[in-house]
């Protein structure tokens, strides 16, 4: 019996995350035993390039000597204490030194919390019921985020998912991501009603899709005009494109944040901040609750403040986003010159590819017309070249510090053999 069987007699699925179940791309999920900087080594003795990095997680590469030894010494003191510690406090100095925007923050244990707690804050501050997300953009599993667009532009969302109460669905609105004038409409007919917008300043669950000039710019003005809140998800691209997250690189500051991932340094760790004056509105200061047992662990922030601290050294972006570019022009080139439609994007330690002619790619709909059965044969291959992307057409790739000259040659070198095999 196969591994992947006998999880799935034990396990919904056989897994504790869709996208691992390799439904999208077929054949059974990789069993992985432990990782080391950039290489991960399977349970039948594979060693493989990993470029998901525990889904962004791993800006530093797997097990960093300073990261387990932070660990190590926080296990010392006990696991968890569900009580204030001091390392939580300096974590959140930290992640409000990197990012301005955030004045006050509260911790949480994962992106789908961060979000879902920064929503209910932003209706209960405004007052307000119906929010705006952007199509192709996720936002964790919590029944607000995962509605799908109506039958049209201006009409409300329908739920996306079995279990998620119409009643509630029809307060969410979701528009394309970079749709400037459908939001504008938005805006006009629902403005006094919105509580908040929430976007991915740079998508990376429709693979990766960056902002078109304007965009982001105009849904501050748009917030500020009808006084809803403006909450990025950084929760993929905060301390990933950059120190302070996408909003140090578009200049934008949004009213909330939310975080996950990194500022867990591979621990299960998120957070929600932003203006002080909102977040005054959270349990126990204000009437807006949110609690959490383990919120906080000493483990994970210990964690992420090894991560964080190392983040600081100099050159540190400007060298991961060297060898991310190295990579992303490399697959580009081997591609033009196989003859393969393939659209690339990289900025800081993140990049995406689309297997189609439609570039540069800014809308969920071109995503969606990408050839997933090249995403599927180019996968397989790699995967038995021992490069190891993300099981789906749709998700975004990582690099990590401990990607090298050799992991980067090694993948394009492999990718050429792979681009001269595809068929359409």
């Amino acid at each position: 019996m196969s591994l992947f069987e006998q999880a799935k007699k034990y396990i919904a699925g056989g897994v504790n995350s869709p996208v691992r179940a390799f439904s999208a791309v077929g054949g059974d999920p990789v069993f992985f035993k432990r990782a080391k900087g950039a290489w991960l080594y399977t349970e039948d003795g594979q060693k493989m390039i990993d470029y998901v990095g525990s889904w962004g997680s791993m800006i530093l590469g797997h097990a960093h000597a300073d990261v387990v030894k932070a660990v190590t010494n926080a296990a010392q003191n006990g696991l968890s204490f569900g009580a204030p510690t001091v390392a939580e406090t300096l974590l959140a100095q930290k992640v409000c030194e990197f990012i301005p925007s955030i004045e006050r923050i509260r911790m949480v244990n994962s992106g789908t919390e961060a979000t879902m707690s920064a929503i209910r804050l932003a209706r209960g501050f405004t007052g307000r019921d119906k929010i705006i997300k952007f199509a192709g953009c996720y936002h964790g599993h919590s029944d607000s985020l995962l509605v799908k667009a109506g039958s049209g532009a201006l009409t409300l969302g329908v739920p996306n998912s079995p279990g998620v109460p119409n009643g509630l669905a029809k307060h969410t609105i979701t528009i394309d991501f970079n749709d400037t004038a459908t939001m504008e409409r938005v805006f006009s007919k629902f403005g006094t009603q919105i509580a908040c917008v929430i976007v991915e300043p740079i998508a990376g669950n429709m693979n990766m899709i960056l902002p078109e000039s304007g965009f982001l710019e105009n849904l501050r003005s748009q917030c500020d005009q009808h006084a809803a809140i403006l909450i990025f998800d950084e929760v993929m691209t905060g301390f990933r494109v950059a120190k302070g997250g996408a909003q140090e690189i578009f200049d934008i500051r949004p009213d909330l944040t939310t975080l996950g991932k990194i500022i867990g340094g591979g621990m299960p760790a998120a957070a929600f901040g932003g203006r002080a004056d909102i977040m005054a509105s959270i349990a126990p200061d204000g009437p807006v609750y949110q609690a959490g047992t383990l919120s906080g662990n000493p483990l994970a922030m210990a964690a992420g403040l090894a991560t964080l601290q190392a983040l600081e050294s100099p050159g540190f972006y400007s060298s991961l986003g060297e060898r991310t570019r190295q990579l992303a022009d490399g697959l580009a080139e081997l591609a033009h010159s196989a003859g393969v439609p393939l659209a690339v994007e990289a900025i800081g330690g993140m990049f995406g590819f689309v297997f189609s002619p439609d570039g540069p790619i800014r809308r969920f709909t071109q995503v969606a017309m990408a050839d997933t059965d090249m995403f599927r044969q180019f996968f397989h291959g790699m995967l038995k070249a021992n490069i190891y992307f993300a099981p789906s057409a749709f998700e975004a790739g990582f690099l990590s510090d401990a990607h090298g000259d050799e992991e980067i040659t090694e993948t394009l070198l492999q990718a050429k053999h792979v681009f001269a095999t595809l068929r359409s």
